[in-house]
């Protein structure tokens, strides 16, 4: 296959994937739910907590960097922990307790049930994802996680799994990509409205 026909397959290949998510009410209904917890964990004071391993440490790293800074509004920084953005800790669980245990560990450490958790794992099945649910909701806090494949046993364990059904890392990632801009666009105009329609209210005789 030439260059010019992988390129144009590729391209395809990500807008079926995308076109097959957009076909699954069931899915576009979860996201509509994690976007309300992400507003209410927000509004409520908690912080968002997210991990991933390799291109999904990545996209927990972009996440924050659009809650944190901004995605499209101007307003004030809204919290989130990334857990695989720490390096000295990450590297001093794993080589004392285990890289299974590098998540878990700081979830023990920084989690609060007010707090929203967002694992991020392509295959569903990633160990150390896998015990910071568990050590999440030993604590109380509501779980979300972005998925591949089938879920995997993650899929089975989170309160709100979204999960894309592909079996190809790649594609899996582009929509995972593509959810997290969506969680950021909704999550900001309706906190930043609500927050607008607050003031109004307070400020009227």
């Amino acid at each position: 296959m030439k260059d010019r026909d992988t390129i144009k397959q590729r391209i395809v290949d990500s807008i079926q994937v995308k076109q097959n998510l957009l076909g699954n009410e069931s899915l576009i209904d979860v996201i509509s739910v994690v976007i309300d917890e992400v507003v209410t964990c927000i509004r409520n004071g908690g912080k968002l907590v997210v991990c991933g391993n390799g291109g999904s440490a990545s996209d927990a790293l972009h996440f924050a960097g659009e809650m944190v800074g901004r995605f499209i509004k101007e307003r004030k920084a809204w919290p989130v922990l990334v857990l695989n953005a720490d390096v000295a800790t990450l590297t001093a669980i794993a080589n004392d307790y285990g890289y299974d245990d590098v998540f878990a560990r700081q979830i023990e450490g920084h989690l609060k049930p007010e707090d929203l958790f967002i694992g991020i794992s392509t295959s569903g099945n990633s160990e150390n994802v896998y015990r910071a649910v568990l050590k999440a909701k030993e604590i109380g806090a509501k779980t979300v996680c972005l998925l591949g494949k089938d879920g995997g046993k993650i899929g089975k364990l989170a309160d709100l799994p979204i999960i894309i059904p592909c079996n190809v890392t790649a594609r899996v990632q582009e929509c995972h990509i593509c959810i997290i801009h969506i969680l950021c666009e909704i999550s900001e105009v309706k906190l930043v409205d609500l927050k607008a329609h607050e003031k109004s209210c307070i400020s009227r005789p």
